[in-house]
This record gives C-alpha cells, structure tokens and sequence, in this order.
C-alpha cells in the first residue's frame, strides 16, 4: 500500500509540468487587440489587426510601407512622452504624463459592448494641466468598431461623436470673440457678408474677375505659414520626415505635440480652404520623407488670378495657369 501511494505521488510529480505547458493561453480580447494595434512598437502591428480585405486593396496600391511608419512613429511619440501606461481591464485604457510640464491625459473607456464576435468600444479623452481639468466645449468621442477575422480581432470601422453644447459658457465665450468688431476691420457689409469673407471677393475690373493684392498677400502668407511649419515638422519628428497631412500641422486637441497634431497651424488653414483657395500637401515618398509639394488653387471657376506652388526648397512660385503641374514645373519664382 505504501508503495502504491509513493508511486502515485512521483507519478503526479511528474506529470503536472506537462499540464501546466499544455494549458492553452486565454485568447486576446477585442480590446487588447485595439491596444496593440494602436500603441505596439513592434512593427507591422498595426497592419496585422486591419480587416483583410483593406490589407488587400492597400497591398494592391502599393500603400504598405506608409503603414509600417506607424510603428516607428508611436515608438518616437511614447520615447517623447514618458510616463505612458496602458490597461487592458478597467475604466482607463490609457494614461500619459509629459515630465517637462507635468501635464496629464488620459483614454477613458465609456462603453465596450461585446456581441458575438463583434465588439463596439467607445472612449473619450480627458486632459490635466497642474492636476486641474481642461474643459473643451467640443467633447469628442471615438468608437472602436472590432469584428473577429480568421479568430483574430480587427479594426473594422472607426466612428467619431462630437457633442456641441449651444449653451457652454465656455463655446460661448469662443464664438462672440471671434464676432466681435475690432479696431482696424473692415465694417460689416450690408449685405450681411463677413469682413473677412468681403476682404477676399473678386473685384470688376474692365468686366474680367481678378482677385485684390490683399486676398494674393494673404494666400503668401498662408504658404510661408505652411512651409515654415513643414520644416519645423521634419525636424521635430526626423523618423517621419515631411507630412502630407495637413491636420497633422494642426493644433486641435488637447495634450502636447506630437505627430498627429503638431500645433504648428491653425485649424482653419488645416482645414484645406481658405481665402478662396484650397491648399493641398502631396508628393511625401520616402521613410522619412525628405520632400513635400504644396498648392494652392482658387476653389472656383474664374476665382482667382494665380495659382501657387512651392517645395521643400521653400521657394513659392506662381502661375498664370489654372492646373498645379505648370506652377511647379514653369511657374515665376515670387520674389
């Protein structure tokens, strides 16, 4: 009897590692999917977790390696933020705190409703600057739409909310600033145009439409603007070189600059259109990208003498012809 229980004993011994190897993993949720996608440094995590059909058509254009960069490029953002922390359970997915200025953000997970082998997860955004909140009247939210593929979890669609609050003081206050008359404006039309909107209308001259000096001046100044911000966007993040993206100049949201949202222009240039003009970034081949091209043609028939050109050179050229192409290969260099 003795030796049977000493038997069974060394027989469980041995055994129980063999169990232990052989327990299966648990399998990775929608969310951890999600955190890996967005904040892996590992290259070609973010490609893994796209629906197949959308790494097909990408791999078709020729499109592959602009996704490779994300990789690098949230490698450079989260070596620049330190203090980052993700959570794969828990109301916060992730926290970040920049040590220079001490301030803070965080990725809240407001809803993850799991269906089947669909997961809708909605986060919003939170910022702290000296522990205290930054309100925003634009809150906006963003829902990660996951569907399970070949039992791995991808990015099937994103959606973003934001909510406009008509009565936050602080939406308020923003608008009737912007509103309000101030010394050196033109004065209101009577027809119920804005200044600025009258400052950049085509003039009559001997029944041709031609633009005033001040609209061309102010599309000069928003081509220095842009290409000054190139450059100083090359530099600060060398592993991406020259965007093609203008909202990646841009400064909405909170948090500090980064790669996505460099704060270098203001959101009304990185919309595309301004004074009657649609600016348009292309050309950025390369990993990093040591080259840009920058347009700007009228956004109307007739609207607009010029159209403007300019490189990475940081010369902008102009040309009597309505098509980009003849500005950048025969345009007058504007001195």
């Amino acid at each position: 009897m003795r030796k049977s229980i000493v038997y069974l004993t060394l027989l469980i011994l041995c055994v129980s590692p063999l169990w232990a190897q052989e327990k299966p993993s648990s399998p990775q949720t929608a969310r951890q999917a999600l955190m890996e996608m967005l904040f892996s440094k590992t290259k070609g995590t973010f490609w893994k977790h796209l629906p197949e059909a959308t790494r097909t058509a990408l791999e078709k254009s020729g499109a592959i390696e602009a996704f490779h960069q994300y990789s690098a490029m949230m490698t450079q953002v989260q070596t620049q933020t330190q203090n980052v922390q993700t959570f794969e359970t828990g109301p916060v997915m992730l926290t970040g705190e920049d040590p220079k200025t001490g301030n803070k953000f965080e990725m809240i997970v407001e809803h993850d409703s799991l269906r089947g082998d669909r997961d809708d997860i909605e986060v919003s955004f939170n910022a702290y600057k000296d522990g205290q909140p930054q309100r925003t009247p634009f809150m906006p939210k963003v829902t990660f739409s996951m569907k399970k593929e070949a039992e791995l979890w991808t990015l099937n669609e994103v959606s973003v909310t934001i909510h406009l609050p008509l009565a936050d003081p602080d939406m308020l206050k923003a608008v009737t600033d912007k509103m309000q008359w101030k010394p050196g404006m033109q004065a209101r039309p009577a027809f119920g145009g804005s200044p600025q909107m009258d400052s950049a209308r085509p003039v009559l001259t001997g029944g041709n439409v031609a633009n005033s000096v001040t609209t061309d001046a102010q599309v000069l100044t928003a081509m220095h603007t842009i290409v000054s911000a190139e450059n100083t966007y090359a530099s600060s993040y060398p592993n991406v070189g020259y965007t093609c993206m203008l909202s990646s100049l841009d400064g909405f949201g909170a948090g500090e600059p980064g790669p996505n949202q460099a704060m270098l222009i203001s959101s009304s240039l990185a919309g595309g259109r301004k004074y009657g003009y649609v600016f348009t970034l292309s050309g950025c081949t390369g990993a990093p990208a040591a080259k840009f091209l920058l347009t700007a043609i009228p956004n109307a028939p007739g609207f607009g003498r010029k159209v403007f050109c300019a490189d990475a050179s940081g010369v902008i050229r102009s040309s009597g012809e309505s098509n980009a192409s003849s500005c950048l290969t025969s345009g007058s260099p504007i001195q």
